[in-house]
């Protein structure tokens, strides 16, 4: 199974339970105490190693006239800052919390979101005990069993403690997360980087995708974070991209969970990777060639009678628009598919998400949240990352 469909039915799977080549051996962590993260073992992802921040990225380009032309992946050579990755809710595992050893969905899901990152930076990814699927199942209920958040958290915590000790040595850093990884990387900010500036210094930006962060109605600072704006320019640094993603034409329900915070006066924050400064902007995209996968509808053929796509990633140049919009309690990133009837290249995205063939509104675009985007999000490392270096100097 593709990454791109592993990684989606995993996340409805996960909507579902709401609603109804790494080495061999992996060293075991007590409950009470974070894993050694000095073993390689420990990490998903590490620079210069083979593993899932390894994967084939090449991507296959198809022109609204339908031609197509292969864009090779070409990782850094000689990175010069690092990106630290915490992947999302895609544990099988049976337990409340996932163990340390990997497995294909974690490995896949790595593959989809982190290794494009490689294209300008060390990737660093840790495992940690997340809450599993089963454990989001079992949240709210009696059962004796439950997940443990803080678990998850301080095995990320240690992590990031480690690799600032043994591996940083005064780089930039990028702090990239989605869903459960976004939530871990928001306390670790709020409690270890958030208005202490000697943490905050060696932050370039921090990507929380796919969670709800919290700011006052009309402003970058306040909320969750103090002193951590949101980012409105590409050459900003020290500051946030967050956003969760709703089809254009789909206002998000009133019972969805992405897009609307509870607390008065404040919005989910939302800032458009295409277009910091505000307004809608045609995206850099990287999606998956089959779509998102078997948790959602099967991608139309990217061009209608002709050859199919061999490459794992598809780049749709003009396809895709987004804008960040309030709409009523919800504040969201309105993905646009541009369609054009008269040309041969789809006019449709799979991305939805879906159980036994019922599209889950309130998920909105959770499976691609990241995708619709993602070559925004990776060039916005690269700059960032060049304003970080220069204000150093």
């Amino acid at each position: 199974m593709s990454p791109t469909r592993l990684i989606a039915s995993v996340v409805a799977m996960s909507a579902a339970m709401f609603a109804a080549p790494l080495l061999a051996q992996h060293p075991a962590a007590a409950p009470g105490h974070a894993p050694d993260y000095a073993q390689p073992d420990t990490w998903l992802c590490l620079p210069g190693r083979a593993d899932a921040c390894s994967a084939p990225q090449d991507a296959t380009i198809v022109a609204a006239n339908g031609r197509q032309s292969v864009e090779a992946f070409k990782p850094a050579s000689a990175p010069q800052f690092d990106c630290f990755y915490v992947y999302p809710t895609v544990s099988l595992d049976p337990t409340p919390n996932a163990d340390l050893k990997p497995g294909l969905e974690e490995k896949a899901v790595a593959a989809f979101q982190a290794a494009r990152f490689a294209k300008h930076c060390r990737v660093f990814a840790p495992l940690y005990r997340q809450i599993t699927l089963a454990g989001l199942r079992r949240l709210g209920t009696t059962t004796a069993a439950t997940a443990d958040r803080a678990l998850a958290y301080g095995d990320v915590k240690a992590a990031w403690a480690h690799y600032l000790a043994t591996e940083n040595k005064g780089r930039g850093v990028v702090l990239i997360g989605h869903s459960q990884g976004s939530g871990m990387l928001k306390q670790l900010i709020a409690e270890e980087i958030d208005g202490k500036p000697a943490a905050a210094a060696r932050i370039i930006s921090a990507m929380l995708i796919g969670t709800n962060v919290a700011v006052p109605k009309g402003k970058d600072t306040g909320g969750d974070f103090k002193a951590f704006p949101l980012c409105r320019k590409a050459t900003q640094t020290g500051c946030l991209i967050t956003y969760v993603s709703f089809r254009a034409e789909t206002r998000p329900p009133d019972n969805s969970r992405f897009g609307v915070v509870a607390s008065p006066g404040m919005v989910a924050a939302c800032t458009n990777p295409a277009a910091l400064g505000g307004g809608k902007a045609l995206t850099d995209n990287y999606l998956g060639t089959r779509g998102a996968g078997l948790g959602s509808g099967i991608q139309a053929p990217w061009v209608k009678d002709g050859p199919a796509v061999t490459t794992p990633f598809v780049k749709a140049p003009g396809l895709i628009s987004t804008e960040c919009v309030q709409n009523g309690k919800f504040s969201y990133l309105a993905v646009a598919v541009n369609a054009d009837p008269a040309d041969p290249r789809t006019d449709t995205i799979a991305g939805d998400v879906t159980v036994l063939n019922k599209v889950l509104a309130d998920w909105g675009l959770h499976l691609i949240d990241m995708p619709v985007v993602m070559g925004n999000l990776v060039e916005l490392t690269n700059t960032q990352a060049k304003a970080w270096a220069a204000k150093q100097r």
